[in-house]
């Protein structure tokens, strides 16, 4: 049988070790074990009898003519292994009595001696030529090797066990599951079947919990089936596994009919099936369970009060968590330090990080968990910098974190912005060895993606010995945030072949197709999502809204909107927005007016998205309005977001003294976004010298953001103010601030073709550039006159170069060449569009007689018979006669 690699072990067969234990702690089942495997040595002390024997035999004492066997049979008993390997490097090359091997292979095992076992286990093969084993020393090798977790040399003795009993195939079957290899664990099972041995009292419990954890129902119910064959039924270690096999599968109806059947209940039963309400979110039926088991007066144990009080956390009822704290102190609960983290994380769940820390606090004795709880808890409740205090506590109190640990302070970095603490917890967890833990990984992936550095983020994705579906989530959507959507696409594709994508990949691949405009694309993802079952799930109905805003189509939009069932907030919002970006301020106050009558409390994305709309369709007085009755009519106090838009308004309108009043009276210190929204209004309308005012305000708040430098020089370069461009184009480049490269997309047949500025990569590039020389020499024909730079393999380092590229020309060209004709055009650019090209793009429409649409940093710009549809704002010439 083949053995997996790279499996990791599964934390649900914990329990599988525990039930080891209890057979120990029982005196028939160590008769078992001493009958089968000969048990663990005695470590207690020697009664005077077997001391005088033992003292006769010391390897210091004992003639060279003594018996080897008993001597180390004695020595083994006695718990000298050194003594006893002395004995054995006496006998060398002569094999000695099964008796004397079994005791030695008992003590290395007992003793973790594995360098010692392996050499036992040389000098048993180096005695003779072995092909066979006998069942009792086999299954001595057996039960060490599987201790050791040294699955290949276990494997290798089993095949040579001559006569295979219940106990070598037991000591298999659980240590493949251990491993967390379930599948060979089943599979071992039904070949022991096959073989003819039958299972006993100690084999289904294993098994049961291997079903269980690969949620395998089937044969899950096959083994439940074999346990009612075999005459187990009434046995209550294996009915208790059952239970847990159901509610991991997530039947706990059955397991509620096995625990219910029961002859007898141990607290195990009891713990597993509250346990099991729990896991599947039946809360209440689980505390239901448990008040039950109180009304029955039976004692919980410390593994009932731990799940108690973790359901409780799940519950919006904190008065209830805190009679289950008190039901806790008043059983003496509270000396275990499980309880209290228990109660950490339930205070934590409910929001109550006050009473969490003062449990945490005046816990005398803290382990890796405790630690892990109250880190977790402030990076859950929006306390980041809180959860990286206490972690810098818990390296001064020398306790090494765990995985859960690291995973909760990358993500408090992640929400920081703390790129510099990241980087040094991402090296910690290296030189512990946990990065290839998949949840670390997932951590260190969103950490790298949120601070930008997205091909850090690549190269621990490339390092991960396991994805998960988190995994490739995660990483198509920090390239999503990253503006590399089209490789977003592309790991999509990938992932299918290994993982099953689920709603949150989805989400995040729409977004990605928004980012470029790939409608098409955004609807080949939905049909999977429909096919997976996932078509409406969580946030994926109003991810494809936004794709179909994003890509322009408002008859889509529309449709997908009116075809929800639910319309919740975010779909109104996602709706608004999109007429405010199509500068249809008209359509969104009506969908503002039917949202109320639909008694849909706006929120505060609403007013930004409704004031936006106001804006940019130049209704002044309507802003106006709607801002007087944000806090009057609905509860909504304006922020520095709503501050800004009535900025834009007014700036946008020519109101630009009006504006600055504005400011100077608003009642919260005004941000760069408000000042940024004012030096916008005066690029529009060209007022220098205000807007060199608002730049300076813009500066000594915000010097790295490079919007508000371009917003600076296009406000320059419209008035002709070459010199002061250069200036700021020079502090830019002293900053180390760069424009990202002009790239436009455009959607043919279903693929996405990119252009990037200055670019002569694409195939069909030559074809291109004599399409653009032809429409130029048509426009010129027509008796229209082209703007200044229309060359565009010769265009000086012009400020429509530096902020603009042309790339969009590129994509309408080739858009004309792949579409047949009459066929509107959908363009999607990461930069904003300079005057230059919105007055060719206009003059093209004309002359082509297409409908042209691009989609810009700013707006969309709809071109058709040689007008915008952003009437030209910020833009001089009007429309084309």
């Amino acid at each position: 049988m083949a053995i997996s690699a790279n499996r990791p072990p599964n934390s649900l067969l914990f329990s599988d070790h525990c039930h080891f234990l209890r057979l120990l702690s029982n005196p028939t089942r160590r008769n078992y074990l001493n009958l089968h495997s000969g048990g663990f040595p005695n470590p207690h002390p020697l009664s005077s009898h077997d001391s005088e024997h033992l003292s006769a035999l010391s390897p210091a004492s004992a003639p060279a003519s003594a018996d080897p066997d008993a001597g180390i049979r004695r020595l083994c008993v006695r718990g000298d292994l050194e003594g006893a390997l002395e004995l054995l490097d006496s006998a060398e090359g002569r094999r000695l009595d099964d008796d004397a091997y079994v005791a030695l292979l008992r003590l290395c095992e007992w003793k973790r001696a594995v360098d010692e076992g392996f050499l036992v286990y040389s000098h048993i093969s180096s005695s003779s030529s072995i092909t066979s084993l006998s069942t009792r020393l086999g299954n001595a090798l057996l039960s060490m090797f599987v201790r050791f977790g040294d699955l290949l040399s276990a494997w290798s003795v089993f095949g040579k066990i001559v006569e295979r009993d219940v106990f070598s195939w037991n000591v298999m079957i659980g240590g493949y599951a251990k491993s967390g290899f379930l599948d060979e664990a089943l599979d071992l099972y039904h070949r022991m079947l096959w073989s003819g041995a039958r299972p006993d009292l100690y084999t289904f419990p294993c098994v049961l919990r291997s079903c269980g954890g690969i949620t395998d129902l089937i044969r899950g119910r096959e083994v439940h089936a074999h346990v009612i064959r075999f005459g187990f039924s009434s046995e209550v270690d294996i009915l208790n596994a059952l239970i847990t096999m159901y509610a991991k599968c997530g039947y706990c109806a059955t397991a509620r009919n096995v625990f219910d059947g029961m002859p007898r209940r141990d607290c195990i039963s009891w713990n597993a099936m509250i346990a099991g309400y729990f896991e599947n979110e039946n809360c209440a039926e689980g505390l239901e369970l448990f008040l039950t088991m109180r009304n029955l007066s039976l004692e919980p144990d410390v593994m009932t009060m731990t799940s108690v009080i973790s359901a409780s956390g799940l519950l919006p009822d904190r008065e209830f968590g805190k009679e289950i704290h008190g039901y806790a102190i008043r059983m003496n609960f509270l000396t275990d330090v499980s309880v209290h983290n228990s109660l950490i994380q339930m205070y934590t769940s409910l929001r109550d990080l006050e009473e969490a820390e003062k449990i945490f606090l005046r816990q005398e004795s803290k382990d890796v968990v405790s630690w892990t709880a109250m880190i977790s808890g402030y990076e859950k409740n929006g306390s980041p910098d809180k959860a990286l205090e206490v972690f810098e506590q818990m390296g001064a109190n020398n306790v090494v974190p765990d995985e859960v640990t690291f995973a909760s302070v990358l993500s408090s970095c992640a929400s920081l912005g703390r790129l510099d603490i990241g980087t040094k917890v991402h090296v910690q967890a290296r030189n512990i060895g946990i990065t290839p833990c998949t949840m670390v990984g997932n951590a260190l992936l969103d950490m790298y993606s949120k601070s930008r550095c997205i091909d850090k983020a690549l190269e621990v994705f490339r390092q991960m010995p396991e994805k998960d579906v988190v995994t490739w989530s995660s990483v198509i959507s920090g390239l999503r945030i990253n503006r590399r959507s089209f490789e977003a696409l592309s790991f999509l594709r990938q992932m299918h072949v290994d993982v099953k994508p689920n709603s949150i990949t989805f989400i995040a691949a729409l977004s990605a197709c928004a980012g470029v405009g790939a409608l098409m694309c955004g609807k080949e993802i939905h049909a999977q999502a429909l096919r997976s079952g996932l078509g409406y799930e969580g946030c994926l109905p109003n991810a494809l809204l936004d794709l179909y805003v994003k890509c322009g189509r408002m008859e889509y939009a529309w449709t997908q909107f009116n075809i929800l069932k639910e319309k919740d907030i975010v779909s109104w919002n996602i709706m608004l927005t999109g007429y405010a970006g199509k500068g249809r301020g008209d359509f969104a106050v009506s969908l503002f007016n039917q949202m109320i009558e639909a008694s849909v409390h706006p929120d505060e994305v609403t007013m930004v998205g409704l004031l936006c709309a106001c804006s940019r369709s130049g209704m002044v007085s309507q802003g106006w309005d709607y801002f007087d009755s944000m806090k009057r009519k609905y509860s909504i106090t304006p922020n520095l977001k709503h501050y800004a838009c009535m900025v834009d308004l007014l700036g946008r309108a020519g109101y630009l003294e009006q504006a600055y009043q504005f400011i100077n009276d608003m009642p919260i210190e005004p941000d760069a976004a408000i000042w940024g929204a004012l030096l916008n209004g005066c690029r529009i309308h060209h007022q220098v010298g205000l807007g060199e005012y608002a730049a300076k305000h813009v500066f000594e708040l915000d010097d790295r953001s490079v919007g508000y430098y371009v917003l600076l020089c296009n406000l320059y370069a419209d008035s002709g103010r070459w010199d002061q461009l250069a200036r700021v184009r020079k502090v830019m480049r002293e900053r180390g601030l760069e424009m990202d490269p002009g790239c436009s997309w455009v959607e043919v047949k279903g693929v996405v073709h990119a252009f990037l500025s200055s670019d002569a990569s694409h195939p069909q590039i030559q074809e291109i550039y004599a399409v653009l020389k032809g429409l130029y020499d048509r426009i010129k024909a027509a008796g229209f006159t082209l703007p200044e730079d229309q060359s565009i393999a010769g265009m000086e380092a012009s400020k429509s170069d530096i902020f603009c590229g042309h790339s969009e020309r590129l994509a309408v060209a080739f858009g004309l060449i792949n579409t047949t004709p009459g066929m509107p055009i959908w363009v999607t650019k990461n930069l904003y569009m300079c005057q230059n090209c919105h007055s060719i793009l206009k003059l093209i429409s004309k002359i082509v007689r297409r409908e042209i649409t691009v989609r810009d940093t700013e707006q969309f710009h709809h071109f058709k018979d040689g007008s915008c549809s952003c009437r030209d704002e910020g833009y001089w010439g009007g429309s084309i006669k």
